[in-house]
């Protein structure tokens, strides 16, 4: 039995393709991606569109528009093929493409299993399973630059498997609206010094801010 194909929104796509939101919207507003509408109606992309997207801007810059169509025309006539000649210099390594899209799209799947929101807890931010460790925080901790050790010593549950993979759940899940400050998620600022984050994590108020 054939599996079922599995469906992206733009946002999803960009995160697994890790390219820019406004350019896959881009890619379906000039038709490069033939996309359809989903349940929900919203613009669903599949991985054979996915492929597509990593190797349109992947080579832009490089093939004309009517080889960059005779590239992918020559894909789909040879899905299984490792490599295709895009022109007479220029070979394209289409198997490591989709090995990097697969890896990122489990990634993005495993994700989905560990996270989820809770009435009550945290606010209703997104935390990762049997814990109160809120996604979105640690994105923006990593992208600010926190290191993995740094997060894993001032969250004791977390794990750096967990680290990457709010990583690429928030891309996939933008926030609507402005970010929410520590103080809305239900964290408290336990000092206005810079501490480390195994010593912020479990010292208690100064009572100098909160």
């Amino acid at each position: 039995m054939a599996s079922a194909v599995r469906e992206y929104t733009p946002a999803e796509a960009a995160a697994v393709s890790e390219i820019g939101i406004k350019s896959v919207h881009n890619a379906i507003d000039k038709r490069i991606l033939a996309t359809r509408l989903s349940h929900s109606s919203v613009r669903a992309l599949t991985d054979d569109d996915l492929l597509r997207l990593k190797l349109w801007y992947g080579v832009g810059s490089i093939l004309s528009a009517e080889r960059r169509k005779r590239l992918f025309d020559t894909i789909d006539e040879n899905p299984n093929a490792a490599t295709v000649r895009a022109d007479d210099y220029l070979i394209v390594d289409v198997a490591r493409a989709r090995e990097q899209l697969a890896a990122r799209s489990e990634a993005l799947r495993e994700a989905d299993k560990i996270i989820h929101s809770v009435k009550g807890v945290v606010g209703g931010e997104p935390v990762f399973k049997g814990t109160r460790i809120p996604v979105r925080t640690i994105a923006a901790m990593k992208q600010q630059g926190a290191t993995i050790d740094e997060l894993v010593e001032g969250y004791p549950a977390l794990t750096a498997r967990m680290v990457d993979l709010a990583e690429i759940w928030v891309a996939a899940h933008p926030a609507r609206g402005r970010p929410r400050k520590l103080s809305e998620q239900g964290l408290k600022v336990k000092s206005v010094n810079r501490l480390p984050l195994g010593v912020a994590s479990t010292r208690k108020p100064s009572g100098r801010a909160s």
